[in-house]
């Protein structure tokens, strides 16, 4: 009797067991790949604004998502090369950061979804997408197509530095040439001689310092690539070696020792595409996400840096800085 009362508890618990470990098991984790052509500045902490955002969102990294890093340390073979790799693996999404990861994706896939974070690129004129507002196909995101922000750091140079005549611009001749367009059509309406100095990768930097002043240029602007957002630690120590204000589109470089900053921040872009990334993995259709671009700007002064360099920045450029680098 007591052996048939146990033969009859013994499927109940085997049965209790089998269903609490298939509790257990985690569902499969969305996959996603993020392709960068370089390793972003640690200041920025891209990544871990991406996946902060994505965990107060719910997911929870290795169990809900895998998100894996793709670098191509400036190789655009090599981005090409991570994102037919992408899509073998059949990824659940790809985040592409820059214009020529964002290029590879979309060359590589019309069916994975791409949230792209592309700050050099005209998304229209550039095929990715049919239109901001409907872009129609695998890809959404956030776009800088804003060459104006070119001609407002060349004003906010020559108002920080009085009399200011000539500028050098620090320029990679690999991205889109409409920056440096508004910057030379900014330029003459500013009363500035511009001279182009190329550079194609940190190496090249202390030879375009040196033809900088050699070229009697009161100041020098950066115009932004991934190539030298990679590297502003580089370009200030470099800027003081030679004494020189520069101004570019991000803080860290103001953080780093430039004179003054102004543009979107970075930070923001990357929390608001985790946001994208998030709606896509729930089952929104990126053809149906409109195109965003940056809307609020940050002026930045680096107060040291203008003291080392001699300059007193005029009260009516300090009141209008959303933050003092002290």
């Amino acid at each position: 009797m007591r052996i048939l009362q146990l033969s009859g508890v013994v499927p109940l618990v085997l049965f209790a067991v089998l269903r609490a470990a298939e509790a257990q098991q985690p569902a499969n984790p969305f996959r996603i790949v993020e392709l960068n052509p370089i390793p972003p500045h640690p200041s920025l902490e891209p990544q871990r604004v991406l996946r902060q955002t994505l965990r107060e969102r719910g997911y929870v990294q290795g169990k809900d998502i895998v998100i894996e890093d793709r670098f191509a340390a400036g190789s655009e073979d090599r981005l090409r090369e991570y994102a037919a790799e992408a899509v073998r693996l059949k990824v659940d999404l790809i985040v592409a950061v820059s214009s020529s990861a964002v290029r590879a994706a979309a060359n590589a896939t019309k069916t994975i979804p791409i949230v792209a974070l592309d700050l050099e690129s005209d998304p229209v004129a550039s095929g990715f997408v049919a239109s901001l507002a409907r872009p129609g196909g695998n890809l959404t995101g956030f776009f800088l197509d804003l060459p104006e922000l070119t001609s407002k750091r060349l004003e906010l140079l020559k108002e920080a530095i009085p009399g200011l005549a000539r500028v050098a611009v620090l320029w990679d001749p690999t991205m889109n040439p409409e920056p440096l367009r508004t910057a030379e059509v900014a330029a003459r309406s500013l009363g500035l001689s511009l001279e182009i100095l190329e550079t194609q990768g940190p190496s090249d930097f202390e030879a375009a310092f040196r033809a900088a002043v050699r070229g009697r240029n009161s100041a020098l602007m950066v115009i932004q690539s991934p190539m030298m957002d990679a590297h502003p630690a580089q370009i200030a120590a470099l800027a003081m070696k030679y004494r020189l204000p520069v101004t570019s589109i991000f803080s860290h470089f103001t953080e780093a020792g430039l004179l003054m900053s102004y543009g979107p921040n970075l930070n923001d872009l990357f929390r608001q595409a985790a946001i994208y990334v998030d709606r896509v993995l729930k089952g929104a259709k990126p053809k149906d996400l409109p195109v965003q671009r940056p809307t609020r700007f940050e002026l930045i002064v680096n107060l040291k840096t203008a003291k080392s360099l001699g300059l007193a920045i005029p009260q009516s450029l300090l009141v209008r800085a959303d933050r003092l680098v002290e």
